[in-house]
C-alpha cells in the first residue's frame, strides 16, 4: 500500500497534462499512486496518460465520463485509491519536488488529517513566478474559511483516507467552492486541518472565462454558508468584507475584467473598511490595484496588479 494515493481528474488536459505527471513523478518521495480520472475528454488526454503508465506503473487510467470534477475526485479518493494520504492535483497545476517528502513529515509528526502548504501563480513560465499565498497560523476553522479560504485550490490539499471518506467526499453537485464546502464539513465535525509555511504548489493562471467564474463562485457561497450554519457558525461583516477581498485579489491575479475586482473592492470596502484594508500589505494594496485597474490598459494591469 503506498503512503500517497495521488487524485488526478482529468479533462482535455493534453496541453498542460505532461507538466503536471512530470512534477509528480519528480517528487523526492517515490512511495505514491496516481490516479489519472479521465472525464471523457476529447483530446489526447487519454493517450497521454496511456503513455507516462507505460513508463511508470503507478500511473493508472479511470474513466468516469461527463460527471465533473468533484464525482472524479470521489470515485479516484473513496472507490480506487489504496494510499494512506489522498493528495489532489489538477492537470494544469505543478507541485513543488519537496511536496510529498514536507507532507509526509508532517503528516507522521504532528497527525493532523488535513494538510496544506503555499501556492505561488504563474501564466506560461513556471519559473516567473508570482507572490505566494499565505498560510495563518493555527489550524484552519470554519469562521476563517467564511473569511478567505487559506488552501486556495484544490491541488493544495492533502488528506487522510480515513477523514475523507467519513466525510463524504465532495458535494457533485458543486462546480465552485466544492473544495471550500468540504472543508467547513470536515473542520465542522472535529477534524483538524494545519498549513505548512513552505511552497507546495504553482497554480496556473487561466484568464480565459473568469469572469463568470468569479461571479459562480460568489454565487454558490450560499452552499458554503449553508454547510457553515449546520455547526452553528454565521458570517459577521467581517469575514464578508474579507471575502470580498479575497474575489478582488483573485480577479487581479487571474486577469478577469477590471470592473470585477473594482465590484468586489468596493463591496467590501462598503461592508467593513477595516476588515478589508488591514492588514494593509493585503487590503490597502488590494484595494488601491482595484481602484486604479480600471483606467489602465489590461497589458499595464496586468503587469502591475496580478501579483496584488
Amino acid at each position: 500500500m503506498p503512503r500517497f494515493s495521488i487524485i488526478l481528474p482529468c479533462f482535455n488536459a493534453a496541453a498542460t497534462l505532461p507538466d503536471t505527471l512530470e512534477s509528480i513523478r519528480a517528487q523526492s518521495c517515490r512511495d505514491w499512486e496516481v490516479i489519472c480520472v479521465d472525464d471523457g475528454s476529447t483530446d489526447d488526454t487519454v493517450s497521454i496518460i496511456d503513455a507516462h503508465a507505460a513508463q511508470d506503473d503507478r500511473i493508472c487510467l479511470i474513466r468516469n465520463p461527463r460527471k465533473g470534477p468533484s464525482a472524479a475526485r470521489n470515485t479516484g479518493g473513496l472507490s480506487y485509491a489504496t494510499g494512506e494520504i489522498l493528495a489532489f492535483c489538477d492537470a494544469d497545476d505543478l507541485w513543488e519536488p519537496r511536496k510529498l517528502e514536507r507532507l509526509s513529515a508532517i503528516f507522521e509528526t504532528a497527525d493532523p488529517d488535513a494538510v496544506y502548504g503555499q501556492v505561488a501563480f504563474f501564466d506560461g513560465d513556471a519559473g516567473a513566478r508570482m507572490r505566494r499565498s499565505t498560510v495563518p497560523d493555527g489550524p484552519v476553522t470554519i469562521a476563517m474559511l467564511l473569511g478567505e479560504n487559506p488552501v486556495c485550490t484544490t491541488s493544495n490539499l492533502s488528506v487522510t483516507r480515513q477523514a475523507f471518506a467519513a466525510t463524504g467526499g465532495f458535494d457533485e453537485g458543486l462546480v465552485h467552492n466544492e473544495d471550500l464546502e468540504w472543508l467547513v464539513r470536515c473542520v465542522g465535525t472535529g477534524r483538524r486541518i494545519i498549513g505548512d509555511p513552505a511552497l507546495h504548489v504553482l497554480y496556473r493562471r487561466t484568464p480565459g472565462g473568469l469572469s463568470s467564474d468569479l461571479m459562480r463562485m460568489r454565487d454558490s457561497r450560499t452552499r458554503v454558508l449553508d454547510s457553515a450554519a449546520t455547526f452553528g457558525v454565521r458570517p459577521d461583516a467581517r469575514a464578508e468584507a474579507i471575502f470580498a477581498r479575497y474575489l478582488a485579489r483573485r480577479a487581479l491575479r487571474l486577469d478577469a475584467e477590471a470592473r470585477l475586482a473594482l465590484g468586489f473592492a468596493l463591496r467590501g470596502l462598503r461592508t467593513n473598511p477595516v476588515a478589508f484594508l488591514f492588514p494593509l500589505r493585503r487590503g490597502a494594496a488590494t484595494a488601491l490595484a482595484a481602484l486604479l485597474a480600471p483606467v489602465f490598459p489590461r497589458p499595464l494591469r496586468r503587469a502591475l496588479f496580478s501579483s496584488k
